[in-house]
């Protein structure tokens, strides 16, 4: 290995490191840092070199922002809370030996290409080359929304579902609904399709019921699971609740809480993500993940 030093390298200039170090088995970017900082001889200084607005140090924000686009291209998959591994297809792709992995050969796959494609909003053709982290660039990219609500979504369901129903309540404490100290968890055996509830008032009078489901994308909640939220509604004589989840909601879900006498709103997975980012929720106040927040 050279004498020589150089700068903390760019997330795509990362992205082989990183999946050589995920292929030898489960791992996390906080364990990886110092072999891939021995890797490219960097000093102490740029091991604890903070991003330019601050934050994170600068090569563990690349690390991760590295390990999160090759995780969709599905070259890497995450086990749980922080832990991540290479899938099959990363071992593929090293097998062949590359040179480089970069957003150009991540195109490759088309699960990476649906997600750019959508990330970019329509924005004409993407700027791949050296292109920096979104929370690199001096001004928001046009994908920089889209990656954080995916960012978040993705660390969501990555933790328990009680997890989610914590998440909620400070959201909404956040948002006006009351205070912290006037919110009640409730996702328990027997809780009744309720997860939690906040007084907004100090006498409990006005109250607000949460639900929550955490599902994959793919997965949809239907009329069935909004009808049994209303039920517990009526049963314990509320008239008022939110119900959030990770995916989305169906046209019948939808139209059933437009003719009923309750009010109760459904909030989906870029609603949930949307309103994250705008309250502060689970980000650093440059509107980056904090990963703090998910580490339980």
């Amino acid at each position: 290995m050279s004498d020589c030093t150089m700068p903390v390298p760019d997330y795509q200039s990362l992205m082989l490191p990183v999946l050589r170090i995920a292929a030898e088995g489960e791992t996390r970017a906080i364990d990886i840092e110092k072999p891939i900082a021995d890797q490219f001889n960097l000093t102490a200084q740029d091991r604890s070199q903070p991003q330019p607005r601050g934050g994170q140090r600068l090569l563990n924000n690349r690390i991760r922002w590295a390990k999160f686009f090759m995780e969709k291209a599905g070259l890497i998959v995450s086990l749980r809370r922080g832990w991540f591994t290479a899938s099959e297809a990363g071992r593929v792709l090293l097998a062949s030996n590359p040179t480089r992995i970069d957003l150009q050969r991540l195109l490759e796959y088309p699960s990476f290409r649906e997600f750019y494609r959508r990330s970019r909003d329509g924005s004409g053709e993407a700027r791949l080359d050296d292109e920096p982290a979104p929370d690199e660039q001096t001004e928001p990219p046009p994908n920089m929304h889209s990656t954080l609500q995916a960012n978040l979504l993705e660390r969501i369901r990555a933790n328990r579902p009680e997890f989610l129903e914590g998440l909620i309540l400070d959201l909404l404490v956040k948002m006006g609904y009351g205070d912290r100290n006037a919110t009640t968890r409730l996702g328990r055996s027997g809780d009744g399709g309720v997860d939690g509830v906040i007084n907004q008032d100090r006498l409990g009078l006005e109250q607000v019921y949460v639900q929550a489901k955490r599902y994959a994308p793919t997965t949809t909640v239907g009329r069935p699971d909004v009808q049994a939220f209303v039920g517990s509604l009526v049963g314990r004589g509320a008239n008022r609740g939110v119900f959030f989840t990770t995916s989305s909601f169906s046209s019948q879900a939808i139209e059933y809480v437009r003719q009923i006498p309750q009010r109760v709103i459904l909030i989906d997975g870029n609603q949930l993500a949307d309103l994250m980012i705008e309250h502060n929720v689970g980000l650093r106040t440059v509107k980056q993940v904090d990963e703090a927040f998910f580490e339980e």
